[in-house]
Formats: C-alpha cells, sequence, structure tokens
C-alpha cells in the first residue's frame, strides 16, 4: 500500500480543497466530513484545473495539518 502527504494549498473555485503532494495538485471531490476522502489529481496540475485522476484505491493518507472538510450546515444557509 502506498503512502502520500497531502499539504493543504488552499481552496479552489468549488471551494473544494487542494492538496500538494511531490509538486504534484490534488483535490478531495466530497469533502464531507462524515464521507471518505475522494482524492483526485488536478487536469493539468492548475490549482483551479478540473479533478482528473482518481488516485489508486488503498492509498494511506496523510492531511497536514488536517483534512479540511465542509461544514453540511454552511452549505445549506448558502443557498
Amino acid at each position: 500500500m502506498s503512502k502520500m502527504t497531502l499539504v493543504f494549498k488552499g481552496m479552489d473555485n468549488w471551494e473544494r480543497p487542494v492538496y500538494e503532494c511531490e509538486g504534484l495538485l490534488y483535490v478531495d471531490v466530497n469533502p464531507l466530513r462524515h464521507l471518505s476522502p475522494e482524492i483526485c489529481t488536478k487536469l493539468g496540475n492548475e490549482f483551479y484545473g478540473e479533478p482528473d485522476t482518481p488516485i489508486p484505491t488503498g492509498t494511506e493518507i496523510e492531511f497536514v495539518p488536517d483534512r479540511e472538510t465542509w461544514n453540511p450546515r454552511d452549505l445549506i444557509e448558502r443557498k
């Protein structure tokens, strides 16, 4: 099993958390606390690029400093 250390870099224009690992950018496409992370590469390695390829199943992930997640209540209040 491989391991990735994802360092938080900020939020993209869809308010998804963007992380960096070894010079590549990744995004959590469904950052809800109660769900497992769904990590994908960023198309073209661009911060605001679309999600591209999912990381391999079973990859161990360490988030630095922590996993950034959405608060479902905040999402409802914005609508």
